[in-house]
């Protein structure tokens, strides 16, 4: 389907990238905004709203291609959700750790 990015699959998510996805302040801001729930891409922010666009959208590279968020087409826009299932299953607790800071 036209638009579709690439997403890892449950088996192929590596604890690593995760952490390493979520290292970085910005990044965990976005998944701590989606921990609440499913996000239109529009709405969904890094801490700095002076951040250029380009810059938001690798932030949301290289968590979708951690396995932490999926990035999906809605119509014209994205809907982004927390892989929270998926991360469970792989790495129980983690998330909630990670998430509570």
């Amino acid at each position: 389907m036209p638009g579709d990015l690439p997403h890892p699959e449950r088996s192929d998510i590596q604890l690593t990238d995760v952490l390493f996805a979520l290292s970085d302040p910005e990044r965990l801001a976005i998944a701590r905004q989606l921990a609440g729930g499913p996000l239109d891409m529009a709405a969904c922010h890094a801490t700095d709203p002076n951040l250029p666009k380009s810059t938001k959208s690798h932030f949301m590279k290289v968590l979708r291609e951690a396995g932490v968020i999926r990035n999906e087409p809605n119509g014209r826009r994205r809907m982004l959700t927390l892989r929270r299932d998926d991360l469970d299953a792989l790495f129980p607790g983690l998330l909630d750790s990670v998430l509570r800071g």
